[in-house]
């Protein structure tokens, strides 16, 4: 029986034994933290879709899990036993300031990536090689993170665990993500766009490209997309109301402005020196 057919059968079955899930667990999370198994994954056109066996797991592994003391000296720590933290080691090449940042076990993190404290990455996350998380980012569970892609101050990237067939936030390569950013609930970032400062993005969320004389939208077959190389600020659309009309209020909108050139890439590249 393939891990995949245990976890379906055990996310069914009223009460498992210990014995039954504690090894299904343990390997789940060791692919997890290989970047063996992915909570979603890319089909050879460019489109995405949810693992949900995988989330299975995962959801399996908080059910499961019973509460240890996972304290370490003075820092005082109290979670699932199925989840700890994900032990790395200088053969991991990942770059780890000290200040106080964790990443959960079952998060892949590739080697080059740098994390910059205090951040956090959750389970089911994978983060690409060459990757910058920058102080006070929040990398939410099951989120995909590309290659070389920046992820600034505060930044954060939303996490989803259900229903299992809910796709994950996507960040893909070479995109740039500016300070006290949101991107949550499906939304797919590709290839080399730009997220200026303080844009949030969503399922509801509305993007208008100048640039093309159109709105973008999520529906509910198809997920909110950032288009490839897209540059967005945060900017601003008046309400329609009369009295909002007599007030001059407008409501956030994120706009794409242009998209990426040589301009734009050498005000978002990051020092090789950094690395």
């Amino acid at each position: 029986m393939t891990l995949q057919d245990q976890i379906e059968l055990l996310s069914v079955e009223r009460a498992p034994s210990e014995n039954e899930v504690l090894p299904v667990l343990s390997e789940l999370l060791s692919l997890l933290n290989a970047g063996k198994v992915r909570a979603a994954e890319q089909d050879l056109h460019g489109n995405w879709r949810a693992n949900t066996w995988v989330k299975k797991g995962i959801v399996l592994c908080f059910k499961y899990g019973r509460m240890v003391d996972m304290s370490i000296g003075e820092w005082r720590f109290f979670d699932k036993h199925t989840i700890p933290i994900k032990h790395m080691t200088l053969e991991h090449g990942v770059r780890i300031v000290p200040g106080g940042s964790a990443i959960r076990s079952g998060a892949y993190v590739a080697r080059g990536v740098i994390c910059m404290p205090p951040m956090y990455i959750n389970i089911g996350a994978y983060v690409d090689e060459g990757t910058m998380v920058d102080s006070h980012v929040l990398i939410g569970t099951c989120a995909q993170i590309g290659k070389r892609v920046h992820i600034s101050a505060a930044a954060q990237i939303g996490g989803v665990l259900e229903p299992a067939g809910a796709r994950p936030v996507i960040i893909e390569d070479d995109v740039f993500i500016g300070g006290n950013c949101g991107v949550y609930e499906g939304v797919i970032v590709r290839k080399r766009a730009v997220l200026g400062s303080g844009v949030i993005l969503n399922s509801s969320t509305k993007i208008f490209d100048i640039v093309h004389n159109r709105m973008l939208e999520a529906d509910e077959h198809t997920p909110l997309e950032v288009p490839e190389g897209a540059v967005i600020v945060s900017g601003t659309r008046p309400l329609a109301n009369s009295f909002a009309q007599q007030q001059g209020l407008a409501v956030y909108t994120p706009i794409i402005v242009k998209y990426r050139d040589a301009q734009t890439d050498a005000k978002t590249v990051l020092e090789s020196a950094l690395r």
